[in-house]
């Protein structure tokens, strides 16, 4: 018995260096032959603000608080164009006059009836003073009895005669002033003034073409396109959904396509009270974003496309992480520092925009997430060698 146990143990012993030999060959083999490490760049959970935005769903636009696309309020051939495309005016500056020599001789003819109207008068009234006069002096013959009643009743029926014949000459000097200024505003209607001041976007129309008025409802092309440029704002479309958060003076973003790498602050000044429905076109509010200081430096012109971001909500000093690091369901990959694995763990959220969700419950500060969520072979169970680790900002 004991010889057999002495036997066994001599063979084990034999054996135990070619069996430590290929355990080491097997660890060896494994350890060269496992999958190396995904590299990945990870992002960490810090403090920082939150805000709730809506943006347009299509470019919005760049428009002055006053632009009038003017037209004479009558027609007629352009005599006078006194101003130029680009040029800046002042308001009631004249910009351009219809031909109105007639007018401007019916002016003249009203002007000189009144001239004749108030000789008229003059000896009229003159004549009715003076039979004023005699009927006070046939008044006293009367009560001295050198003339006869019938005589009196005669001086007082001509002096009131003559009163009232002084007093329809008068009215037709209010009539000759009212033809004068028929006269005149017949003259206005051919002259088109500025209502404001600006600068002539656009002129349509040259000397001695004819120029019509524009009706509303009909797209006759303006005389001339005057536009204040010292104030501006933007008008976006907003989709129907998001329409309820927003509000007048909520802050806003202003980014505009001509001016890269800039966005202005901005302001909500106006949400349209009705609901835009175009045809093959998601319903849309009309939101009016001002300027709360409109560039200087740069060129801003009108018409302008531009993109506005209205702040609805804003959370400050809360935890928060980049909103491209959030997989469905409020997921994340979180890095364990101890084994270099990723760890899948839920979320609680707060306030998100595109750029970062506030976590309520699920991480600690500090921690960190993987961010490159669409690489190859990053996913929850994986061993993963971080990359350079990005703060939030």
């Amino acid at each position: 018995m004991a010889v057999a146990l002495r036997d066994k143990r001599r063979i084990f012993l034999r054996y135990l260096p070619w069996l430590a030999g290929l355990v080491l060959l097997a660890i060896m083999a494994w350890h060269f032959t496992r999958p190396a490490p995904v590299r990945v760049q990870l992002a960490k959970a810090e403090r920082g603000t939150v805000e709730a935005t809506v943006s347009n769903t299509r470019a919005g636009t760049v428009k002055a608080c006053r632009r009038a696309k003017l037209a004479p309020p009558a027609g007629g051939q352009i005599a006078h164009l006194l101003v130029k495309k680009g040029e800046r005016v002042k308001a009631n500056q004249i910009l351009l006059e219809l031909w109105n020599d007639d007018l401007q001789a019916q002016a003249r003819l009203a002007e000189q009836q009144l001239k004749t109207v108030n000789t008229r008068v003059d000896e009229i009234c003159t004549v009715a003073e003076m039979s004023s006069k005699e009927a006070v002096r046939a008044r006293q013959l009367r009560e001295r009895g050198f003339i006869s009643a019938e005589g009196l009743e005669r001086a007082e029926a001509d002096s009131n005669a003559k009163q009232a014949s002084c007093r329809s000459a008068r009215s037709e000097i209010a009539q000759s002033r009212s033809r004068i200024d028929v006269a005149q505003a017949g003259l206005r209607r051919m002259v088109l003034r500025a209502p404001f001041d600006g600068v002539v976007a656009d002129i349509s129309g040259e000397l001695g073409e004819y120029a019509t008025p524009s009706p509303p409802g009909i797209p006759t092309p303006p005389a001339i396109d005057l536009i204040d440029d010292r104030c501006m704002f933007v008008s976006a479309p907003i989709d129907e959904v998001d329409a309820a958060n927003i509000k007048v003076g909520q802050v806003s973003r202003i980014t505009l396509d001509a001016i890269k790498g800039k966005s202005f602050a901005g302001k909500v000044k106006r949400v349209a009270p009705y609901v835009l429905e175009m045809e093959k076109q998601a319903r849309t509010v009309e939101v009016e974003v001002e300027f709360v200081e409109p560039p200087t430096a740069e060129n801003l012109l009108v018409g302008y496309s531009a993109d506005v971001e209205i702040v609805h909500a804003s959370h400050e000093k809360v935890l928060r992480i980049p909103t491209q690091t959030m997989l469905e369901g409020k997921r994340v990959l979180f890095y364990r520092t101890a084994d270099g694995v990723l760890e899948e763990r839920a979320m609680t959220t707060g306030l998100a925009n595109w750029e970062y969700t506030e976590i309520t419950s699920g991480l600690n500060e500090g921690d960190q997430i993987a961010k490159s969520l669409d690489q190859e072979g990053v996913k929850a169970g994986a061993r993963v060698q971080p990359g350079v680790a990005k703060p939030v900002k």
